[in-house]
Formats: C-alpha cells, sequence, structure tokens
C-alpha cells in the first residue's frame, strides 16, 4: 500500500466532504453480534451530539470528486480546476476500520462525486458498506448518500447495510435547481427518497410477522439543502422542507449555507457568504414545526416569506398573535404552552407536573428554568405582580432584545441602536 498516495487522497477527499452537513446518526439502533466491531446503538456522529449528550465523531470522506456533473454551486463539478482523486472500495474499507481501532471514529460516512453513472457510483458506495458489514463483521455506523438517478434496486440493497441513507436536495426550488444545475431533473431526487421510504415502511410490516427480518436504514433518511446560492425566501425552503416531512417520513432536513466558490454570474458574488444567523434561524423554524406543532403556514406565508434576524421565530409569531395572550400558567392546555417564547419543550414537561401540586408562581417558574426575560410577557401565574402588556408588539420586542443575551448579539447591534 501506497501510505503517501492514500494519505494524499484523503486530504482531498475529507476536504471536499466538508460541506455536506447531514451526517446525525441518530436514531439508529443496530447492536453489535457475533463479537463484531463496533455498535451503532443511539449514536451521533460528525461531532454531533447524541441524545444522551455524547459527542462522536466519524470518518466522512467523498469515494471519489470526479463528478459527471458541472452544478454551478458545488466545488467538485466537472469544469472546476481542482486536485482530483478516488478511493479504491478497499483503501476505504482498510481507513475505516483502522481508524476505528485506534479510536479515532464511531462510523463511516461516505459520498461520493457521480462518475460514469449514477447506478455505477451506487455500486460501489455499496461495496463499502458490504464489505464492511460482511467481511469486517463492523457494526458501527455508516452513513451513505443516495446518488440521485439511482436504480431502485440498488436503493433496496443499500439499505440494508447502511443505517442512514440521505440525498441531497441541494436547491430548494425546481426553479434554482434547473438555473444551476441544469443537467439534473429534479424527479431524480424524489426517486430514491420515495423508494426508500416504501421500503422502511415494508421492512417494518414484515419485522412484525417475521422474528428475523434484517433491519433497513434503522435511522431512516436525511436531505440537505443550500440555502442562499439562489433567490429563494426562507418560505420557499421551509415549505420544502415541510413537504419532505410529511411525503417522505424525514429524520431530519439540514440546512447549509451557500459558500461562494466561483464568480459564475448565477451565483451570488465573492465574499457574500450566507450569514450563520439564518441558518440558525431556520433549524429554530424547522424545531417549531417538528416538536412544538406549529404548522409552518404559521410561522411563514405570503405576508411573511422572511425569518426575522433580530429575534427568534417563537418571539416572531408570538409578537404577531398577541391575541392569543397572556396564558394562566396554571391552567393552560400543553400544546398552548408550547407556544410561549421562553417556555421549552422540557419546561413545558415540568410545569403541568409541578401544577399538579400547587398553582405556580413567578419564583416557581424561574426555579424549573424558563426564560423569564421572555416569557413573562405572555403569561399569567399565581401572583399580584403584573408586568406591563399593553405596549405595542414594536415597543415589546425592543425590550425584550435589550434585555436579551445572544451569541449573534454583536450582529444586531445596528438593530439594538434604532430603538
Amino acid at each position: 500500500m501506497d501510505f503517501d498516495r492514500i494519505k494524499e487522497k484523503l486530504s482531498i477527499l475529507a476536504d471536499a466532504a466538508k460541506y455536506d452537513v447531514s451526517c446525525s446518526s441518530s436514531g439508529s439502533k443496530r447492536k453489535n453480534t457475533n463479537k463484531g466491531l463496533g455498535n451503532a446503538s443511539e449514536m451521533g456522529i460528525c461531532h454531533s451530539y447524541t441524545q444522551d449528550g455524547r459527542c462522536v465523531s466519524l470518518l466522512k470522506i467523498l469515494l471519489t470528486n470526479h463528478c459527471i456533473f458541472d452544478c454551478a454551486y458545488c466545488v467538485t463539478r466537472r469544469s472546476n480546476d481542482i486536485k482530483r482523486a478516488a478511493f479504491k472500495i478497499q483503501e476505504v474499507v482498510d481507513l475505516t476500520i483502522n481508524f476505528y481501532r485506534r479510536n479515532y471514529i464511531e462510523g463511516l460516512f461516505l459520498s461520493s462525486g457521480i462518475f460514469k453513472s449514477p447506478d455505477h457510483t451506487m455500486e460501489r458506495l455499496i461495496s463499502v458498506a458490504k464489505k464492511l458489514r460482511e467481511e469486517e463483521n463492523f457494526n458501527g455506523y455508516i452513513h451513505l448518500k443516495s446518488i440521485p438517478g439511482a436504480s431502485d434496486e440498488l436503493m433496496r440493497e443499500a439499505g440494508l447495510y447502511a443505517d442512514r441513507l440521505s440525498v441531497n436536495i441541494e436547491i430548494p426550488t425546481k426553479s434554482g435547481l434547473k438555473l444551476l444545475a441544469p443537467e439534473k431533473d429534479h424527479t431524480d431526487f424524489m426517486k430514491p427518497m420515495e423508494k426508500v421510504k416504501n421500503e422502511i415502511i415494508q421492512y417494518k410490516k414484515e419485522s412484525k410477522l417475521i422474528k428475523h427480518t434484517p433491519t433497513y436504514a434503522p435511522a431512516g433518511q436525511s436531505t440537505q439543502m443550500i440555502v442562499g446560492a439562489t433567490g429563494e425566501s426562507d418560505r420557499d425552503i421551509m415549505y420544502s422542507s415541510a413537504f419532505f416531512y410529511k411525503n417522505y417520513n424525514m429524520k431530519r432536513v439540514y440546512y447549509s449555507g451557500y459558500v461562494p466558490i466561483s464568480n459564475d454570474p448565477r451565483l451570488p458574488a465573492l465574499n457574500s457568504q450566507v450569514p450563520m444567523l439564518r441558518e440558525n434561524r431556520l433549524y429554530q423554524t424547522d424545531w417549531l414545526m417538528r416538536f412544538y406543532g406549529f404548522d409552518i403556514r404559521e410561522l411563514l406565508n405570503k405576508d411573511f416569506p422572511f425569518l426575522d434576524m433580530d429575534i427568534d421565530p417563537k418571539l416572531s409569531w408570538a409578537l404577531r398573535n398577541r391575541q392569543h395572550f397572556p396564558l394562566d400558567i396554571n391552567k393552560a392546555e400543553k400544546r398552548h404552552l408550547l407556544r410561549v417564547p421562553g417556555i421549552g419543550l422540557k419546561s413545558v414537561n415540568k410545569i403541568i407536573h409541578a401544577r399538579k401540586f400547587k398553582k405556580l408562581n413567578w419564583e416557581h417558574l424561574k426555579k424549573i428554568g424558563i426564560a423569564y426575560n421572555r416569557a413573562k410577557y405572555f403569561i399569567t401565574c399565581d401572583s399580584r405582580e403584573k408586568e406591563l402588556r399593553e405596549l405595542s408588539s414594536e415597543n415589546l420586542k425592543s425590550i425584550i432584545i435589550q434585555n436579551s443575551q445572544s451569541k449573534f448579539r454583536k450582529k444586531l447591534n445596528n438593530q439594538l441602536s434604532l430603538f
């Protein structure tokens, strides 16, 4: 083995993989069997945090950065003048096992540029996972990229060896994809998503009837959208996300701010990177949609197509819907409490449990851990102390901002100076 060449390939193909952020493994329950290597049960990867707070990592690489497509937003596009490299199947297997034995990683995230054809590329990705599972008895986490346009047969086989599959939708709108990647067809992205969804459902049904039914993509599937490469609004992005969650049972949708990489006139200018704050607001909106009972149309619509950058989306919604407040913290239903700014899911559960034993006042709520400076304007409790609620939404917004702490506060100085 030429170790210098392997090291060079690793440097090139690991760097090329950094633009893909959809690498969480939450939900996998693949357990170690037959004294094999690794255990993917409830693991997270890519230096992500698991449900119990652990931070773990993985080998995150491309199989190759050669690609037959020339997508304007992609660093590995056909016309880009960069160093090219490709791993052999056995090289990826050996790297994964050797890194795992040295405790560097707990799994593998494997993507690839598309070379020759989607099916040829997908076959090679599957071969890596198959060798790891069957020849090396590797039971650690494996995340494979679903290649747009790959056949149903290959997608079915991929899910038998991978814990999670993901096909990146890349651009949130069909018009944006046509502009920046005219060689690609939007339906090619949908086809593998549909196949994976149907296979997961089918295997779950069979497992109830047949005891030793193999697991199929136990951590489900995810996707990723590039934010800011075209002129899509936050409404466009989040409506697409809602569509994928509803129709393809996505575990996660990831949002990646576009990093300018060329002077292509179809793209934003160089040095105009998408603010991290915009990504943050999209993730917060995603969370409200998935765990807090919000319909995306409540948060974003034709009258409100962009998220507020100076306040979080729940507070923004509350200020636009003051008629729903204040809520009595000792009487309100859970679904209504979840809409109060400054009160999270864990705090709501604590409140519901605690109020069974006594009426809650401000001191109780502070001890529970609510964000008092925001929540106090939207709730009442067992106290004579009243908060000013006759303020206009705009004045209330400025007061809350002035009394809040945020890692993005420096970015908001311009807004704050207006009040």
